[in-house]
């Protein structure tokens, strides 16, 4: 288990579950939702992968595989920043959230090891059985299965194909005012 903690954690939750178990498709909906909302919501997502986010030969890949320690790469649409570690550790998830532009909530999908607030996303279809058995984290869960015995009683039980559901139990944990049970937003 990861000992790291946030030091300015905001309100992040993170997005677990097994692979196929369609974590990064409720993220998309959730927010676009939330973004149709006025919230501005960053999106961490962690990949066990070498990443490759510019062709090979094009002039930023060039660059960065020169020795660059950071290329970043910007248009009059977006920009984007590929930082090599170059054998240095990964950074932890409060570096990777230090790092972002503030937003009213941040969704992290993987780093399932760190000790944060999670939604799991379980199917229980040819899936190694869920996680919230495993991780004292996980304060919800989204399923497309009837909530068991075991399931701990301050944990939610959600239905994965009610969308709506879901989004409405994360607006009110997550962006909900600490002194109202009502939206932070209209």
């Amino acid at each position: 288990m990861q000992t790291g903690t946030l030091t300015h954690p905001g309100r992040v939750i993170g997005i677990v579950g097994r692979s196929g178990s369609g974590k990064t498709t409720l993220l998309e909906y959730l927010v676009g939702r939330l973004a149709e909302q006025g919230y501005k919501v960053n999106v961490i997502k962690h990949s066990h992968h070498d990443l490759e986010l510019e062709p090979p030969g094009k002039d930023s890949a060039r660059l960065r595989r020169a020795g660059a320690a950071e290329v970043m790469v910007a248009s009059p649409y977006r920009f984007a920043i590929v930082h090599e570690l170059r054998g240095a550790p990964e950074p932890g998830l409060d570096e990777q959230i230090a790092r972002l532009a503030p937003a009213d909530l941040t969704l992290v999908e993987g780093f399932k090891a760190w000790p944060i607030d999670k939604l799991e996303i379980h199917r229980g279809v040819g899936d190694k059985g869920p996680l919230y058995r495993l991780d004292p984290h996980i304060v919800a869960v989204a399923s497309t299965l009837p909530r068991p015995d075991d399931v701990a009683p301050g944990v939610a039980w959600l239905d994965l194909d009610d969308r709506d559901a879901v989004l409405a139990w994360l607006t009110q944990k997550m962006l909900a005012p600490a002194s109202s049970s009502a939206p932070a937003r209209p």
